[in-house]
């Protein structure tokens, strides 16, 4: 069967590993491909904040100026394990090998974006004038689109390709996350000899655990553990313990309230058994909701029509660059590229997939 271009491209990227943090020869494979094309290509030192080895990437090609310039963006970074990828694909339906992710989260976005840059210059098409920013280390805390430069950007409206669910998917909600980072210190002790000299760390947290909301809070508000650490020999009361948690929720009030519920099921803990308590409350990013009206949802609407693909607006527990536009004044939207099972080794799309977020996004460039 013969491979659209859309496919190839994206099987060419997917094989160029770039690991959070480590997207130096993609960036650099990207950048050529972009020139190529015709359009201007800019870097930043995003990554000397985010401790990678190569900045976010800009590109920018002009169109009709009475037109309004529409940002389109994807992240260059995949999850581990994400070195020598191997796709394979079979029945339409496109894999890695086995024993790495495939890299469709957010490749897809990123070569659908490309050729449909390519078709509307090599084709001469009408378009508006199109931005683009292709983020760092988006999977390891936004840091990319944290970092962007945007004075550059033109565009009050941005769309981002990064999302499960087939072409048609727009998320107009997203929830803030915040993470609490802790150390609850107690009191070493031998735990044969003196065991009442001493106050186990692991004791007095697991006490502010019992006490704490967790998981599925209500509709819009989640909270999770990822880490309780206490690591030291069987014969000493544990004095530390590393504490590190997130909460996430599409409504501020409730952020904030969840916060301090788990905040406070700590201090109560630690000052019950007499322990000491350091913690800090990180934001990670805002959250967002555009109202299924917006003109940009209209436009959305209209482009998903053209191409024949079904429109679900949903919410999304997640976060992604779109949250951090949001928050820097422009208008995100994050659409779906039909990437699933996406950060792990079972991760796939389909060709169909890869071959609607080509046309959508050339829909949306085009002139309207």
């Amino acid at each position: 069967m013969k491979q659209s271009q859309v496919l190839k491209t994206f099987l060419e990227y997917v094989q160029i590993s770039s690991e959070s943090r480590s997207e130096q020869a993609f960036a650099t494979r990207l950048a050529e491909d972009l020139r190529k094309i015709g359009l201007r290509v800019e870097t930043d030192k995003a990554g000397v904040k985010a401790n990678a080895n190569t900045g976010n990437l800009y590109a920018f090609l002009d169109g009709d100026p009475a037109l309004e310039p529409i940002l389109f963006s994807a992240h260059m970074d995949t999850v581990p394990p994400g070195k020598k990828i191997q796709p394979i694909v079979c029945d339409g339906v496109v894999h890695s090998s086995g024993d790495t992710v495939l890299g469709s989260d957010d490749k897809s976005g990123i070569a659908a974006i490309v050729e449909a840059l390519h078709i509307v210059v090599e084709q001469n098409i009408p378009h508006r004038p199109v931005e683009v920013a292709f983020t760092i280390s988006e999977e390891v805390g936004l840091l990319g689109a944290k970092a962007l430069d945007y004075t550059r950007f033109s565009a009050k409206n941005a769309i981002v390709f990064d999302n499960e669910g087939d072409v048609g998917t727009i998320v107009n909600k997203a929830p803030g996350h915040v993470e609490i980072l802790a150390t609850i210190t107690g009191k070493a002790a031998h735990a044969g000899v003196a065991p009442e000299e001493g106050i186990s760390a692991i004791v007095v947290a697991a006490a502010a655990v019992n006490g704490m909301q967790l998981l599925r809070i209500d509709e819009e508000t989640t909270a999770n553990i990822g880490t309780l650490c206490a690591a030291g020999p069987n014969n000493i009361v544990p004095e530390t313990i590393r504490f590190s948690a997130e909460v996430r929720s599409h409504n501020e009030q409730k952020l904030h309230r969840q916060c301090d519920q788990i905040v406070g099921c700590l201090q109560d803990a630690c000052h019950r058994y007499g322990a000491c308590l350091q913690y800090t409350i990180e934001p990670s990013y805002a959250s967002y909701y555009i109202p299924e009206s917006d003109p940009l949802i209209e436009l959305l609407r209209s482009c998903c029509n053209a191409i024949g693909a079904p429109v679900s607006i949903c919410s999304t527990g997640g976060g992604s660059d779109a949250n951090v536009f949001n928050a820097h004044g422009m208008h995100a939207i994050v659409v779906g590229t039909g990437m699933e099972k996406i950060h792990g080794v079972s991760e796939y799309i389909t060709v169909k997939n890869l071959e609607n977020t080509q046309k959508l996004a050339l829909e949306l460039m085009k002139k309207q």
